[in-house]
């Protein structure tokens, strides 16, 4: 059975446009780790609930896995590779590690895209706040308390 046509579409991947060859059907999660090459991104329950899927588009963050690729060739995508500053670290990534933030790190870039697109949305006022924020990225392991702890510290002012 054969699927829909390719098409190119241009996507902006952490500040760099790549124009890709994808079927209308790719989802952004696909067309940034299988034509993009950007595995840094993880496929988990591809249904919305885990949150390693997570990106930020224009700022806000998105599971990837939701929606398509060619939806989004006008916005800005960032990836967990796109989150430091050449060698340095952004706040969320040192505290991440300063916390012990994740053990097998399976959902490590999905929580810290999500953490750093929280802090800038002002929301990390709180270990409850926090919580609920969130609450959409799903950690197998249980590294909670020390998630919502490098998040508090990489939220507090500099």
């Amino acid at each position: 059975m054969k699927g829909p046509q390719a098409t190119a579409v241009t996507l902006t991947i952490n500040a760099v446009p790549r124009t890709l060859t994808i079927e209308p059907r790719v989802t952004l999660l696909d067309a940034i780790r299988d034509y993009a090459g950007l595995t840094g991104t993880k496929k988990g329950c591809d249904q919305g609930t885990c949150g390693a899927c997570t990106v930020m588009v224009n700022g806000r963050r998105i599971d990837s896995c939701l929606t398509l690729a060619m939806m989004h060739e006008s916005d800005a995508i960032t990836t967990i590779e796109g989150i430091a500053r050449g060698e340095t670290l952004q706040p969320v990534q040192a505290a991440f590690i300063e916390h012990d933030g994740f053990q097998c790190g399976f959902c490590t870039p999905g929580q810290i895209v999500s953490a750093v697109a929280m802090l800038a949305e002002g929301h990390a006022l709180s270990e409850d706040t926090v919580r609920t924020q969130m609450s959409g990225n799903i950690c197998r392991c249980g590294c909670y308390p020390h998630i919502v702890d490098a998040i508090l510290e990489a939220g507090k002012p500099a």
